[in-house]
């Protein structure tokens, strides 16, 4: 059984909520990309590099269509976070694009900035994305859904 919360956690304000969303959805105008973000309080037992990946798959974010869906997993009581791209993405980009981006997460949640530094790695992204994967007009679609997605 994979471990949704019927009631999502309070990690965020309403108006948190929705500058993350926003985020994510002025990132992905500009390519056919897409983000998502999956909050949940702990990463226990596993590294959190494969707790995205376990997610990404089970969200089936490996199912678009040019493989460059790109989760951005946070553990927040636990202060992990990790970001898992698909096949053609990461190709791309390689590890250390990734790496970089959860170290800058890293120092501004070490700040309590926690949503500065989500809405900060969704713009990174999104313009990574935008320079291998820009939009196509009239062919992209979004594939997948912006919400933020909450685990236990």
């Amino acid at each position: 059984m994979f471990p949704f919360s019927k009631n999502k956690p309070q990690f965020f304000l309403a108006s948190e909520k929705e500058q993350i969303v926003n985020a994510i959805r002025q990132a992905e105008k500009t390519t056919s990309g897409e983000i998502r973000l999956f909050v949940e309080s702990r990463c226990r037992f596993m590294d959190a590099l494969d707790r995205a990946a376990e997610v990404f798959f089970h969200l089936k974010m490996d199912l678009t269509e040019d493989r460059n869906g790109v989760l951005v997993y946070i553990a927040m009581r636990d202060r992990q976070i990790a970001i898992f791209g698909d096949e053609n993405i990461h190709k791309r980009l390689g590890a250390s694009f990734w790496q970089t981006e959860v170290e800058q997460m890293m120092e501004k949640f070490q700040g309590e900035h926690i949503v500065d530094g989500i809405v900060q790695c969704m713009a990174d992204i999104g313009q990574a994305l935008h320079k291998e994967f820009p939009f196509e007009p009239g062919h992209d679609k979004n594939e997948l859904p912006d919400d933020i997605v909450f685990g236990h």
